[in-house]
């Protein structure tokens, strides 16, 4: 499973990444499924910035509670503090760009693989509404919501060149945070691909 956001071309992606240590992806789940941590990452992700007054006021927190936990978000790499808008006691964030490949669960510890796993289920539930959404709000070939669902014979191999050719358009036609056309919306996409089950009962491309 691979969670991001749009990268800025030519700039690495300064988040998280596959060589976290198994205490790193742990604390890193931990934080992603903290419910207000989500709030405020979505927020920020929505509105470009934020301090933690604004966010007390929009998510019905405190600002101290917000201030702490915009600053372990800050310790993660996941936010960063706007220089240029921060004095005093007044500090104001962004998000930065995301990436992160979750591991074989084989090769998690327990812990790692519990909150992992309940990470997953919060994904579910939210990804199962934009599922609902985009058909509730299909307006034709033409419209913002859009939905596609194929499925072909690939190889493994295969499979991994098409996941590597997404993230390629992804990049190709995403706009990152800093030059966003004036008539552009932010778009939830998601892929998956998952092997038809008639594939490990024996069934091949002559049907048997």
């Amino acid at each position: 499973m691979t969670d991001g956001t749009p990268r800025t071309p030519a700039a690495p992606t300064p988040g998280p990444h596959t060589e976290l240590t198994g205490l790193e992806r742990t604390a890193l789940y931990k934080s992603l499924g903290n419910p207000l941590r989500r709030r405020i990452l979505d927020y920020l992700g929505r509105h470009g910035e934020a301090n933690s007054t604004v966010l007390a006021r929009e998510l019905g927190e405190s600002s101290g509670t917000t201030s702490y936990h915009l600053r372990k978000l800050a310790e993660q790499r996941l936010i960063e503090e706007i220089p240029e808008k921060s004095g005093g006691r007044e500090r104001w964030w962004r998000s930065l760009p995301f990436s992160h490949t979750t591991p074989d669960p084989a090769a998690m510890t327990g812990e790692e693989y519990a909150v992992a796993e309940h990470l997953a289920l919060l994904k579910i539930e939210v990804d199962t509404r934009l599922f609902r959404r985009a058909h509730e709000e299909y307006r034709g070939p033409q419209g913002w919501s859009q939905v596609q669902r194929a499925g072909t014979w690939m190889t493994k191999d295969d499979l991994h060149a098409f996941v590597r050719a997404y993230q390629e358009l992804l990049d190709r036609y995403g706009h990152p945070d800093d030059a966003v056309p004036e008539d552009a919306r932010r778009v939830n996409l998601r892929f998956y691909a998952t092997p038809d089950t008639s594939d490990e009962n024996g069934v091949g491309p002559a049907g048997g």
